[in-house]
Parts: C-alpha cells; sequence; structure tokens
C-alpha cells in the first residue's frame, strides 16, 4: 500500500532557540553521525530500545541554504514526523528508570541536562512517549564521562528509538540511554562517523517545540503500512487506529519562530526571503491591499 506523503511543517532558521536545558557551549564545528542501533561513545546506560522496522522517512519540502545553516525545523506536533508499532513501545522506560536510579552519579548528570532535579527523573521518564524518528535528526547528545555529561553534536538516523516530551521533542535516546536537548548550529560543519545508506545531509531536520501540549501523536507504523494515534506519555497501550495525514503542504513557520507553530502558520505577518519558500498553492488573500507607500526593508 503507497502511504500517502506526510506534510511536515518547516521553518528555514540559523538558530535552534532554547535548547532546552544542559550545555549550550557544544560540538565545536564537529557533527557525529550516529545509526539507530549504535550505543555511540560514552552511554548513560545499557539499549532500552526494543528491535522494531525501522520507518521510513517521510516526505520533506524542498530545502534552500547552506547544510547548517538553515536546517529545517520541523513541529513536534506534525502528523507522521514518528514511527512506531502500534501497541508497542519502541523502549522500555521501565529498564530506562531502575539503569538510572541504581547509579546516582548518573542520575544526578542526566537530570542536570533535562532540568529536573535528581528524585525527579522517574516521573519524568514516565511522562514521555516512546517512538521512532522518521528522518535523519539533529539533536544535541550527553554522553557520561568523569563523573559528568558531555554534549556533542550529532544526526541520528531515522529509525533510532526515540522518548519525546510533551511538546514532541526527543528528550532520550534509548540506544545509550543519554539525555537530548536541541541541536546547537554550527559554523561550516565536519561530519565524523560512517554515513548510513540513504544517508543525506540535505534531508536532516531538527525538531521544534510544538507550542502546545501534543495530546496525541498521530504515527505512521512499517509493520502493516498503517497509522495510529497514541496519547503522549503512553507506551502503547491505548494506541487507536487513525487516518493517514494530509497530502497538503503546510505553509513553512516564519523564520526564527520558536515554538514553532503547529500548523504552519505565521503569528503575524512575515517577508519572503529566498530562504524561505511560499506555498504556491495557498488560496489568494483576501484582506485589503497593503499601503503602497515606501517602507524600510526588515532587519535581517
Amino acid at each position: 500500500m503507497l502511504v500517502a506523503a506526510v506534510a511536515l511543517i518547516v521553518v528555514l532558521t540559523s538558530r535552534s532557540g532554547d535548547d532546552g536545558g544542559g550545555t549550550t557551549n557544544a560540538g565545536g564545528g564537529e557533527v557525529f553521525l550516529q545509526s539507530a542501533s549504535s550505543t555511540g561513545p560514552d552511554p548513560f546506560t545499557r539499549s532500552t530500545a526494543r528491535s522494531t522496522d525501522s520507518a521510513p522517512p517521510p516526505s520533506l519540502p524542498p530545502r534552500t541554504g547552506s547544510a547548517e545553516a538553515a536546517t529545517p525545523r520541523v513541529s513536534g506536533a506534525a502528523p507522521g514526523l514518528y514511527g512506531g508499532t502500534k501497541s508497542m513501545a519502541s523502549c522500555d522506560v521501565e529498564r530506562q528508570v531502575r539503569y538510572l536510579s541504581g547509579e546516582p552519579a548518573k542520575n544526578a548528570a542526566f537530570a542536570s541536562v533535562l532540568r529536573v532535579s535528581a528524585n525527579e527523573v522517574p516521573g519524568y521518564l514516565r511522562s514521555l512517549t516512546p517512538l521512532q524518528l522518521r528522518a535523519d535528526t539533529r539533536v544535541t547528545n550527553h554522553g557520561f564521562k568523569d563523573g559528568s555529561a558531555t554534549a556533542y553534536q550529532a544526526v541520528l538516523q531515522s529509525g533510532t528509538a526515540v522518548l519525546v516530551d510533551d511538546r514532541g521533542v526527543p528528550r532520550v535516546r534509548c540506544a545509550c540511554g543519554n539525555p537530548l536537548t536541541e541541536p546547537v548550529p554550527q559554523k561550516n560543519p565536519r561530519t565524523t562517523g560512517t554515513p548510513w545508506q540513504g544517508y543525506d545531509a540535505d534531508q536532516v531536520v531538527a525538531v521544534a517545540p510544538a507550542p502546545t501540549v501534543v495530546n496525541t501523536f498521530v504515527v505512521y507504523d512499517p509493520e502493516d503500512g498503517g497509522w495510529f494515534a497514541r496519547k503522549h506519555g503512553d507506551t502503547g497501550d491505548r494506541d487507536e487506529p487513525t487516518s493517514p495525514p494530509t497530502s497538503t503542504s503546510p505553509a513553512p513557520c516564519p523564520p526564527g519562530a520558536s515554538p514553532c507553530p503547529s500548523d504552519g502558520t505565521s503569528p503575524g505577518p512575515s517577508t519572503s526571503s529566498p530562504d524561505t519558500p511560499s506555498d504556491s498553492s495557498a488560496p489568494p488573500d483576501s484582506s485589503p491591499p497593503p499601503d503602497s507607500s515606501p517602507r524600510p526593508d526588515s532587519p535581517r
């Protein structure tokens, strides 16, 4: 069965916004490629990822701009952003809780990255939603070395099992138990690691927090090509079949918007630029014509 193309909401921007916690001075221009099954350097815990089929990548709009300066940011509420198997969690949350609870130093470092207290970690983990990435995704990853968390920039392969917060942002990589925060843009980044089959730097995305709580994720199931709805914080017990998202491409989010509006609409007027494609299929604007008098250019 052919699956309808998934419309993702993107914003082409040179900054990633608030990193959601942890170190902001990360990466130093180096970005590590991490395949879905690899543990990676200095893991916080053993893997809690469950083996499932890798979800195929969603359909992304054409990308413009440089590889790092204009990484598309996708709203965490975008239907079809994540994949998974109906009634099955991609990560074993309770095992993740046990691993961290058994190592207080790691638990404290994990908590510091995600800006929660150490005793709140079990509840925080249980509030997250186990899902799979459906696009190669830029993040700030964190290993554990010499008693503290160490931040580095990474691209996680499509199919990676993650725990997602209530704004749709990946917060834990289940193959290593590492906490994740939003990526820090790099100047002239160099990639380290072996690219996987199908890797394309021009198709890498970053996930922007949705403006409101995501009550339900619309998820693609690669096992049967169907779609299901998963409540945030649920591990699959309450999954329900749902209709696939429409294939109509929404307007891009305005440059610099954080959080990214989940419906792709701008909170106010915006100026088009070469790095901000417009939606030519949108209906004509019925508002009165603007004042034709000259105006100063908007700051960039």
